[in-house]
């Protein structure tokens, strides 16, 4: 997996514009792809843009 493109909670919630809160409520309820590495969360930024294209409401 390249490194550049994995996202970390904060640079979610700043890319998303959104709180730490939301995000972690959205893994909560599994509604964000992610995946934990080494007991940290990280978002790979094409999949988080495919999942906001498959949400968008257009």
């Amino acid at each position: 997996m390249d490194e550049n493109n994995l996202l970390t909670i904060d640079e979610l919630a700043r890319y998303l514009k959104v709180t730490r809160r939301t995000i972690y409520e959205w893994l909560k309820k599994k509604k964000i792809p992610a995946v934990k590495i080494i007991g940290q969360w990280r978002f790979k930024k094409e999949r988080i843009d495919a999942w906001l294209e498959s949400h968008s409401l257009s």
